[in-house]
Order: C-alpha cells, then structure tokens, then sequence
C-alpha cells in the first residue's frame, strides 16, 4: 500500500466540528437530508446533498446541483467554518459505538491502486451513480468523503496507532445524535505510518465503491488537461479488517406470487428447503440458514449447498443461494437490484423492522440473515467476483466533513 499525507481541510474547532460533521450522501435521501440539515447552515449535507437548497423537484443531477455543492462549500471556508492545515498530515479516526471502537489512518491512496490490484472492489457500481460522484468531484474539486478500506491486521501500524492517540490530544471528539462518538487526532510525523503501509499487500474497499470508481473517472477526465498529483489521489479510511463490524442486510418481498404462506413454504420444500419453527430469529444463525418471516410467524429456513457451489466464493455465500433457490425460481424475483418487488432492511435496524413490514402489509415475507464475514469478501475480491447486491452493512457508517481532501 502507498499512503500519502494531504493538507485537509477541516472544522476550525470542536464545536463546529460537531455541526458540520454529516452522515455520507449515500445513506439518506434528499427528504431526510433536508429534514437533518433544517436550521443547521453549518451542515455538511449541504455540500454531499446540495439539492436541498434547490426548490422541491429539482433533478439531482442538473448542473444547479454541483454548482450549489461548490457554492456550500465555498461558503464554509469563506466564513473560516472550514481551515486548511498548513502543512500536508496523516489523520486517526476512531468511532466508538456500544462499547467497541475501530479506528482508522485517514490517508490519501493512489487511484492507478484500483487497477493495478493493489484496492480490490467486491462490489458491481452503476453509471449513475459513479456519474454523479464524478461531477460532484469535478465541481467541488474535492473529495468530500472518505473511501473505506480494510486490510489484514498489522502489529506494526496498530502499535503506531496505539502511541499516537495516547501521546497527542485529539482535534475534535464529540458524540454524534445516532450515539456514535467521533474522535480524530493528527497525526505529529507520519513517516513511520507510511513506511508501515508498505509491508500491507492490498486492502480491500468494504464501502464505497462509488466514491472510488468516482475518483479514478475524475482523476482520468483532470489528467488530459494536465493535473497536480492530488488530483491522481483519493481520500481513504484504511481500517484493520479485525475491528470492523459487518450487520446483516435483511430482505422483504412485497408478495408472495399469488401463494399463500402455506403454499410459499410448500415450494421451498419442493426445492430442498428445510423449515422448523421457532419463536424467534437465532442470534447467531448457522450456516446456510436464514431466519423467514410469515404472517403466521417466523421459521428457521436452512439449504443444501453442493460441492461445486461450496468451491465458489460466490455461489456460497447465503444471499446467493436464496436468490438462485428460492426468490428467482419461486417468487419469480429477477435482479433483486432493480426488482420492486424486493426492499432490503440494513442490520442496524433489527428485526423489529422486519416484524412491522409483515405485520403493516409492505411485505408479505422477510428474511433475516446471517452477516457477512470479511474473510467471504476478501475471499470474493480476491477472485475478481462481486459479492451479491445488498449484502454487507458496515456499522458506523464514515462521517463527512471532518476531514476533506481538496486539489
């Protein structure tokens, strides 16, 4: 891994660091974007969600958009809400949530790393989406947020880490309405950290796959100009794959293809399916088993996986074999990225939203699964695959504005 100090840009103090500090563009909607930043100038949202300072209705991809993104932004730095570092540094970010903590080196990483394997994707982007990161790259001339990265555990960087966070106090440290806490120190001399990074062979993107595939198309479009070096570079959360925590991503289907619930377990069974019922989802499900939701209650539902499915690091993995075994072949539900019939309920949301979506009729069936392991998408990465849409939930999610890498 090549890892580079950058001159962020950032909250001028704590207090504005706490409201400014935003969730990513990409876990809310424009509604609820709105409805956060509402009495908050200082909010970052207006910057990743600029449509919400447009009249209702506005296309969010209009050229309006980016430009009110780059006006925001101006505006924050105008105001000396936002300063820069005088000199380039590496950043530590810890978040705490009940109890456990993760922390990562924030850096900025080589986009010419996602091609040559050095950043492995697990995950399929969309042109859309990857469209509208890139202009709002190319507009800002910033990466707003960070890319989050794992890799394998190192002794060497956790015990820099370690000496740093207790040798230095921190910029900000504040906990956020969602409970989590937010802790980010400066890192006094990064040359250790860098030379660190040089012993870990890859890492592997756990989220944001859109933000990245963004920056290298921004890095490409700069470079027929004639670029900076920081242009080629993207801003990175680099964890130790040991202290993450990966949620279930939970799946509800709006019918049941005319069947009755009886009908529905009925032809799971046809097709191998075992179901036992129980009073409630395991805690800890077993191996290629989900827990279903009925009408009628909730019922352990397992599946065979076969040789050739089991020497595949795709065909494996639990969503896949309730795609290909049960949802396509019984409900008739094709690409679950683009079916309607399908919705997907993240982990951080527990069960209890499972209940309420059968029990208020916006699903007539859902299914609780079992976690991710990074092991399974280390494993997909490394063969080039995809993991199954909608499949890993990474709890806490990365703030925006705290750090903000610029070119």
């Amino acid at each position: 891994m090549k890892i580079h100090p950058f001159a962020a840009l950032r909250p001028a103090d704590q207090s504005l660091a706490a409201d400014i500090a935003s969730p990513p563009y990409d876990v809310v909607d424009t509604a609820e974007a709105r409805s956060l930043a509402a009495g908050n100038p200082l909010s970052f949202l207006h910057v990743v969600r600029s449509e919400i300072d447009l009249p209702e209705g506005e296309d969010p991809r209009s050229p309006a958009v980016y430009k009110a993104a780059k006006s925001a932004l101006d505006a924050l730095v105008s105001k000396g809400s936002l300063v820069r570092e005088e000199s380039p540094a590496l950043y530590l970010y810890r978040q705490t949530l009940d109890g456990r903590s993760q922390t990562a080196v924030v850096a900025c990483c080589d986009v010419g790393d996602c091609d040559n394997g050095t950043i492995l994707k697990h995950e399929k982007t969309r042109k859309d989406k990857e469209d509208d990161r890139t202009d709002h790259i190319l507009a800002t001339r910033a990466h707003t947020g960070q890319v989050f990265l794992c890799h394998d555990d190192s002794p060497a960087i956790d015990a820099l880490v370690a000496e740093e966070t207790a040798a230095t106090s921190p910029l900000y440290d504040f906990t956020a309405a969602d409970g989590v806490r937010h802790t980010v120190w400066r890192v006094r001399d990064g040359a250790a950290l860098v030379a660190a990074y040089e012993a870990v062979p890859c890492a592997y993107i756990a989220d944001g796959h859109h933000r990245c595939a963004a920056s290298c198309r921004a890095a490409a479009r700069l470079a027929e100009g004639g670029s900076d070096a920081e242009s080629s570079r993207f801003m990175a959360c680099l964890f130790p794959a040991s202290q993450l925590r990966i949620l279930p991503y939970n799946r509800c289907v709006r019918d049941l293809a005319g069947m009755t619930p009886e009908e529905f377990l009925k032809a799971a069974l046809a097709r191998g399916f075992t179901a036992a019922s129980i009073p409630a989802p395991d805690s800890a499900l077993p191996s290629h088993s989900c827990a279903l939701l009925l009408e009628r209650g909730w019922y352990r539902l397992t599946w065979p996986v076969t040789d050739e499915q089991a020497s595949n690091p795709v065909a494996r993995l639990d969503p896949t074999r309730l795609q290909e075994d049960l949802l396509a072949p019984v409900l008739g539900i094709g690409d679950p990225r683009t079916d309607p019939r399908i919705f997907f309920v993240g982990g951080i949301h527990g069960t209890a939203a499972l209940e309420r979506a059968v029990a208020d009729g916006r699903a007539a069936a859902a299914f609780a699964m079992a976690p991710a392991t990074i092991g399974q998408i280390q494993a997909v990465a490394r063969a080039g695959l995809q993991m199954p849409p909608k499949s890993t939930w990474f709890e806490p999610k990365l703030r925006s504005g705290l750090l903000i890498h610029t070119f």
